[in-house]
């Protein structure tokens, strides 16, 4: 059974947007980067990281930097590293446990610069007709 262990070694934030201006439509762009695998021991690998959001137009710039220690046995550590040289992409398990450390760091930092989040927030719609009033009715019963 494969162990992921993220750690963090730097974060970098910065707000180009002025605090007093409205915040225009923006497209917020995330990007992972597993920069390689690197082999520590038969039963442990070092995986470095590269997290970056982007927003559009240009409001503010996230990054976050660091490592994922994966543990397991000699044959697992193996497999995954054999696979790296290969050029196949990494383990599903692996880009999942980076992804939720980096997402959930970038969102709380998100939150002390006061930007939105890389994340879509849940849309609230009206139901169907809900605004619509049907002819004839008032607007109000008592």
């Amino acid at each position: 059974m494969l162990q992921v262990n993220v750690f963090l070694e730097n974060i970098s934030a910065e707000r180009f947007w002025d605090i007093e201006k409205p915040l225009p439509q923006l497209q917020i762009s995330t990007n992972l980067n597993l920069v390689g695998i690197n082999k520590k021991q038969d039963e442990q690998l070092e995986v470095p990281f590269v997290f970056s959001i982007n927003y559009n137009p240009a409001i503010a710039q996230i990054s976050v930097k660091g490592k994922a220690f994966v543990r397991g046995s000699r044959e697992e550590v193996s497999d995954i590293y054999d696979s790296y040289t290969q050029k196949k992409p990494p383990p599903p398990m692996i880009v999942q446990a980076v992804s939720n450390v980096a997402f959930l760091e970038s969102i709380l930092i998100s939150r002390i610069l006061n930007v939105p989040p890389p994340i879509p927030l849940p849309q609230v719609t009206p139901p169907a007709g809900a605004g619509e009033k049907k002819k004839g009715e008032p607007s109000y019963r008592t």
